[in-house]
């Protein structure tokens, strides 16, 4: 099965490199990160050794000053090997999560944290979502009061990645209360501050899949902050939040496409091998059909995916091809891990062959960053011109 989107001769060289990185990381790796619990560390200090976790950043700071088609590239190639979401969720943040840094933070908050991310000595997480708030980030209620040396922030935090192992918090809180706003979408504003444990506790979430890569609920009690460690103007941090919402839909795509990629190859090879009734099961349409439409439909959903993230790196609008891609992607990633997972019939359920690991993954980019229904109502409403729903 070959890469559908077409690629010049360095992009093809980065897929080559990317491989040949992680290709020590074998589903017996993953197998055992997705039993115990246990960070892929070795896994993310090769990425890091390799130089990858600064693809998307300048050369200065010691990234590669590439697009987001060669950071989509790279995170495919890695959840196509088999590493799942174990592996992309624990380098994702490093693609986009500190663009809001990069992009509005002064000329030394640059120099002295990104660096460090790049290069893997510090690590970050980043705490938006809220218990009572979900998508409508308008409503967070975490506040940040101003003091004289900087800010105090209290509140809660959901679904925060990485916290557990993080040096550094990327968090957006409130420091005008909404009703003086003129928008809702005001009085947000952003900080990259250190972690301190002693003011923050971080309690993992048990959850479905990809427990290596945990996700915490963040209670937050009176945690200081120096006004040095707000990221651009107060009250403009959800405008900043916006710059990286489109790429990370792009990188959900083609991450859950390679995922799906990776369940296809191995259902192919089972159907081969699996002999039934004299025949190998792959001879019979019932299992061949399922299989052949979700390459399909990966294949078309891929290439939705590079179109968005072409646009985004000409300085186009993507908005509608960048949400459209995180849909069919996420859908087709989780119909071919499903398809997978029957081709393999009773031996699907075990964990011997991996596939079952995938789907549980799956489902997870079907959900986050955005629903499926939030998809369909920007499209239908920005696209189509229909009236807002909620």
């Amino acid at each position: 099965m070959h890469q559908i989107a077409p690629m010049s001769e360095d992009q093809m060289a980065i897929k080559d490199a990317v491989a040949k990185t992680i290709a020590p990381f074998d589903d017996e790796y993953w197998g055992k990160t997705d039993e115990t619990g246990k960070w892929p560390e070795e896994f993310c200090d090769a990425m890091a050794k390799g130089g990858w976790l600064g693809i998307t950043f300048p050369e200065e700071y010691g990234g590669a000053g590439l697009g987001l088609t060669e950071a989509a590239l790279m995170m495919q190639t890695v959840t196509r090997s088999g590493a799942g979401y174990s592996g992309a969720s624990a380098i994702h943040l490093n693609i986009f999560g500190p663009k809001p840094l990069e992009k509005f933070g002064t000329a030394e908050q640059k120099q002295e944290n990104l660096p460090k991310i790049i290069s893997g000595k510090e690590k970050m997480c980043f705490a938006v979502t809220e218990p009572n708030s979900g998508l409508d980030t308008s409503s967070l209620e975490t506040k940040a009061e101003r003091t004289n040396n900087g800010y105090v922030i209290n509140g809660r935090k959901i679904w925060t990645t990485g916290a557990q192992r993080a040096d550094k918090i990327l968090i957006i809180a409130r420091t005008t209360p909404k009703d003086q706003c003129a928008k809702p979408y005001l009085g947000l504003s952003l900080f990259y501050t250190d972690l301190n444990r002693n003011k923050i506790e971080a309690n993992p979430i048990p959850k479905m899949g990809r427990k290596a890569v945990e996700c915490n609920t963040l209670f937050i009690d009176g945690l200081e902050v120096p006004k040095e460690h707000l990221i651009g103007e107060e009250g403009a941090g959800f405008k900043y939040l916006l710059q990286g919402l489109n790429p990370e839909r792009v990188l959900f795509a083609v991450e859950s496409v390679g995922l799906g990629f990776a369940a296809l190859e191995r259902a192919a090879r089972y159907a081969q091998e699996r002999v039934v009734f004299g025949r190998p099961i792959g001879q019979n349409q019932g299992i061949q059909h399922p299989l052949a439409r979700s390459w399909a439909e990966l294949s078309a959903a891929e290439l939705m995916a590079y179109k968005a993230a072409s646009l985004y790196d000409a300085g186009q609008d993507c908005g509608a091809e960048a949400n459209a891609a995180k849909y069919l992607g996420t859908e087709a990633g989780f119909t071919a891990c499903e398809t997978a997972v029957l081709t393999h019939g009773g031996m699907g359920y075990a964990k011997e062959y991996h596939v079952e690991r995938m789907m549980r993954e799956a489902m997870l980019a079907r959900i986050a960053p955005v629903s499926r229904e939030m998809i369909l109502n920007f499209i239908a409403e920005r696209v189509l011109g229909l009236p807002k729903s909620y």
